[in-house]
């Protein structure tokens, strides 16, 4: 494949290669590649590394194709509409990937780009701890100067993909005061040192999709501090808030989730509160599918509107399905476990209150919620 080529006919030269190879992929997981499924995972990535469709966007001294960013957002949407991820994890190709490239040393990109395109690195996020999720800059996580060395000491939680992750980007406090949001470095930690250990935490659905990590004197070379020392703020933030994301995708799966709200009635005899319900998830569905194709190819604070919203619709979604199953969704089975995991969706990704402070302050410009900018040691 030449790299000379517009986005229109990139869009259509992988839209034929998804119809000829979709079929080998794993289903599309989102964000996080599930423990079970990775390594078909892996597999799919280096299928798409090798047809030049892993890293579109990067330099191609990095082992990209060096096209431009409206490039990989055809590629997202061909993914979407063929149902298959468009990459292995959105920490590795993404927040670890645009983390080096633009912070970290001509070392660091030669050992980590090409690897993580080719999954030979393999990615985890070490910032949520347990009295530290949504309030990030609160982490108590210390890695501690020794030389050439940090100690770092502490927990992290809701760790997806730590199992098969032999590296993590991890957040941790290395100068204890001062303002909460000084002082935390943001440090690649590889996943095998001496005092990692790594928990599955058991859901009430049964299933154990995420990790918790204890650090206990692990010894991390200082040579693997990304960007300044007591800047990792900095450094997670413009990373996680730089991405362009794509307009086509959040439309197609608006779609899909309107066509399940739709097929809900299918086959059952339903009372007209029933109905009502559905024909209410439909218009709320259809309200944000109306949204998403507003909303600009940049991320801006109407998706907090998205988050919030489609959360309780997906929610909701979820105990109506288990009104309609009767007693059977009391028991086992995709009603059960869709409302036993319904109200996680109230915390992942940022949680609903975090959602309504967001669009309180930033789009009907309500005075900020009270917060103490000192950290009590």
């Amino acid at each position: 494949m030449t790299d000379a080529i517009d986005v229109a006919e990139f869009q259509a030269e992988a839209a034929a290669w998804l119809a000829t190879n979709a079929s080998d992929a794993p289903p599309d997981y989102g964000a996080i590649c599930p423990p079970e499924l990775i390594e078909r995972g892996i597999a799919w990535q280096r299928r798409i590394r090798d047809a030049g469709y892993a890293g579109i966007h990067w330099p191609t001294e990095y082992g990209g194709r060096g096209l431009s960013v409206e490039h990989n957002g055809v590629w997202l949407l061909e993914c979407a509409r063929a149902g298959v991820p468009p990459v292995l994890n959105m920490v590795g190709l993404v927040l670890a990937g645009g983390a080096i490239q633009r912070y970290g040393t001509d070392e660091q990109k030669q050992q980590h780009l090409a690897a993580s395109l080719d999954a030979d690195h393999v990615w985890c996020q070490l910032f949520s701890e347990p009295g530290s999720g949504s309030d990030l800059a609160s982490l108590s996580t210390r890695a501690v100067r020794d030389g050439d060395r940090y100690i770092v000491n502490g927990q992290k939680v809701w760790c997806s993909g730590g199992r098969y992750s032999n590296w993590g980007i991890l957040m941790a406090r290395t100068k204890p005061d001062g303002p909460k949001h000084d002082g935390i470095s943001f440090i690649l930690c590889p996943m095998d040192l001496p005092g990692i250990e790594i928990r599955p935490l058991k859901q009430m659905t049964g299933e154990s999709e995420f990790d918790e990590v204890f650090f206990t004197d692990v010894e991390l070379p200082a040579d693997h501090l990304l960007g300044p020392e007591h800047g990792g703020w900095g450094v997670g933030m413009a990373v996680l808030t730089s991405e362009r994301g794509h307009i086509g995708t959040a439309v197609i799966s608006m779609q899909r989730r309107l066509d399940q709200m739709m097929r809900l009635a299918a086959g059952r005899t339903l009372d007209p509160s029933a109905r009502q319900e559905i024909a209410r998830l439909v218009s709320v569905a259809s309200a944000y599918k109306a949204m998403a194709q507003r909303q600009g190819p940049v991320a801006s604070t109407a998706a907090s509107l998205m988050k919030l919203g489609i959360t309780q619709m997906s929610f909701d979604a979820a105990m109506l399905r288990g009104d309609l199953a009767g007693a059977d969704g009391l028991l086992t089975g995709t009603d059960a476990s869709g409302m036993l995991a319904a109200p996680g969706g109230r915390i992942a990704g940022g949680t609903s209150e975090v959602q309504r402070n967001i669009i309180g302050e930033r789009l009907l410009g309500l005075p900020r919620e009270p917060r103490s900018e000192t950290r009590t040691p």
